[in-house]
């Protein structure tokens, strides 16, 4: 029997003493072979840079072994490359001097040209070469998680440990860094365990994903093999009945594990109190002559909102720079839109001017027959970063805002109101912590509640879950569509994540590349709701939906303009897919 390179015997890793100790990992068995992939999967919290630390060396386990070729390890050594999440380059050193560095500590008994070929080798694998000479400030952060890779591999180590290199990089950067990275192991066939968040990103790397079970004690759960042919195309995988087969399984058992996390949480029944907030005095300002006529004639109910000929030009030292230009689009009250595109086309620039928090530049936002300037509570806000008060508790967040739109409620009102939402996003336990003691994803809970608690006309969300781990962005995306449902207010959620895209939206708005950014494509999404992740992932349309916000944003890649040829395709498979929802409709009739 083949020993295994590296090796978790019955590892438990916990921190502090007693009853007070915080018990990450316990008993976890793994058996890496020379040349295997493995990702490890987990929510956050879950002990997965624990054990990426456990397997480098960086920390001891308290009990049972970690083996490398049969041997305990004692610490770090250069035949286990780490790659972080955090980039960790030297600021002061150039692309060169930071890979230069790594080299000369594992290669000194090289020649300086030697060590100097292995370094200029393994920057150019990246595709950094034409960067080398630049210093870290200069990069982007997708430039500097390359470096970072570069240098783990220009060690040479038998084994490549990577602790979510990619978790802190936007949905679409992050895409195309996993398609680089599959080439890159590929062409190494090095033996690498990838702690990630993204199961995308493990089946498209991966011989073998094993989930890490939620903590406390958390160990490693069942183990799905991939045997998905390399090299794997992302596209093409979304046609692969292996891959859709895969996807679906372990979306399930890691949904399975986050309800048994969360069973244990007891929710407070409240009633929410009939009451009608405070509305902002309407503008003056003459309402466009177009907006009138179709009020007139009855048009006014598929306009609850419009955004018409709306345009952002900011000047610059090389002249006027126009960032989106007469973009128009029309939305039914309580329709829920998602604008995707690729970084730099304006998305944000759209729902800022549209929240009143950005000058518009030309044309107009109308909102149930008002012209709105200025930012005002009937149009709430979720940004990506929730911006709480520190010093206060979750309570005295969202309790801020409920006393402007409800001066006139009682105190008992005003609590009713704050509970009801606090309780909603599963944070009925939680009301009394301050905002400094929350996770990143109670705080955006906490955002979201406070945006629902205005009882706003319009709710703006602008990559609400962007800094958030995959499987707690599920969670939340779940929590989002729950309280959406209750409150049926019209909303527009600006998301770089096709499947997020999918799962919100009633349309599907994929923005053109910047400057000049238009809207290229409206999808309308035909799917039953209420929506769970589990169900979409089962249904016949899902994937074809996918596909298509998929070919958008490749053809749009790189800020490239796509051909006639490439929209056309987009637009005949749509039709194939509306012509084959249209029967199946007709045949359930029937």
């Amino acid at each position: 029997m083949v020993e295994p390179i590296l090796q978790l015997a019955n590892a438990s890793k916990h921190f502090g003493e007693g009853a007070a100790a915080n018990r990450v990992l316990t008993d976890v068995n793994l058996k890496v072979d020379e040349g295997e992939f493995i990702a490890i999967v987990g929510f956050s919290g879950t002990g997965k840079t624990t054990l990426i630390n456990l397997l480098s060396g960086l920390i001891e386990p308290d009990r049972g072994g970690v083996l490398f070729r049969g041997k305990e390890i004692s610490g770090p050594d250069p035949e286990r490359g780490v790659v972080f999440q955090s980039y960790s380059l030297m600021p002061w050193l150039t692309v060169s001097g930071n890979v230069g560095l790594a080299v000369d500590s594992v290669h000194g008994d090289k020649g300086a040209k030697e060590r100097r070929q292995i370094a200029d080798t393994y920057i150019d694998m990246v595709g950094l070469g034409h960067a080398k000479d630049r210093k870290p400030a200069e990069l982007s952060g997708g430039m500097r998680q390359r470096v970072a890779v570069a240098r783990a591999l220009a060690m040479r180590p038998e084994v490549l440990l990577m602790d979510e290199p990619l978790s802190a990089l936007d949905a679409l950067t992050r895409a195309k860094l996993q398609d680089e990275f599959a080439a890159i192991c590929e062409k190494e066939k090095k033996t690498i365990v990838l702690v990630t968040n993204d199961v995308d990103e493990a089946i498209l790397l991966a011989d073998r994903i094993i989930p890490l079970t939620p903590g406390p004690d958390a160990t490693l759960g069942k183990s799905f093999n991939v045997s998905l042919p390399r090299p794997r195309e992302r596209a093409a995988m979304n046609h692969d009945e292996t891959f859709i087969r895969l996807r679906s399984e372990i979306t399930a058992y890691l949904m399975e594990l986050g309800e048994s996390r969360n069973a244990a949480g007891s929710e407070k029944v409240i009633a929410l109190p009939s009451l009608t907030p405070k509305s902002p005095k309407a503008k003056t300002e003459k309402l466009p002559d177009a907006y009138s006529r179709a009020a007139e004639s009855g048009g006014a109910e598929d306009r609850y909102l419009e955004f018409s000929k709306l345009t952002k030009v900011y000047p610059t030292p090389k002249g006027p720079l126009t960032v989106v230009e007469d973009v128009d689009l029309k939305m039914k009250n309580g329709e829920f839109i998602t604008l995707i595109g690729h970084s730099g086309c304006g998305k944000s620039t759209v729902l800022s001017m549209c929240a009143g928090l950005n000058p518009i530049t030309g044309g107009s936002v109308i909102l149930d027959g008002t012209h709105v300037e200025g930012a005002g509570p009937e149009r709430a806000v979720v940004f990506q970063a929730p911006s709480l008060m520190p010093w206060m508790t979750a309570y005295e967040n969202v309790r801020l805002g409920v006393d402007q739109v409800y001066p006139d409620a009682s105190d008992a009102e005003k609590r009713d109101v704050v509970e009801y939402y606090l309780s909603r996003v599963g944070l009925a336990d939680s009301m009394q912590r301050y905002a400094s003691e929350l996770s990143n994803g109670m705080k955006q809970r906490v955002g979201i509640a406070r945006a629902f608690a205005l009882s706003p006309k319009l709710l703006l969300l602008d990559e609400p879950f962007g800094m958030l781990d995959s499987l707690t962005r599920w969670e939340l995306q779940d929590v989002l569509m729950d309280v959406w449902a209750k409150t049926n207010v019209t909303a527009i959620c600006v998301t770089h994540d096709v499947d997020e895209a999918i799962l919100l939206a009633d349309r599907v708005v994929m923005m053109s590349n910047g400057p000049n950014a238009k809207i290229g494509n409206i999808m309308d999404v035909d799917l039953p709701r209420p929506r769970s992740r589990k169900a979409l992932l089962k249904h016949p349309d899902y994937y074809a939906y996918r596909e298509e916000l998929l070919e958008f944003l490749e053809a749009y890649e790189g800020g490239a303009d796509p051909t006639e040829e490439q929209l056309a395709a987009i637009a005949q498979k749509r039709a194939q897919r509306i012509e084959r929802q249209r029967n199946s409709s007709m045949a359930a009739a029937e």
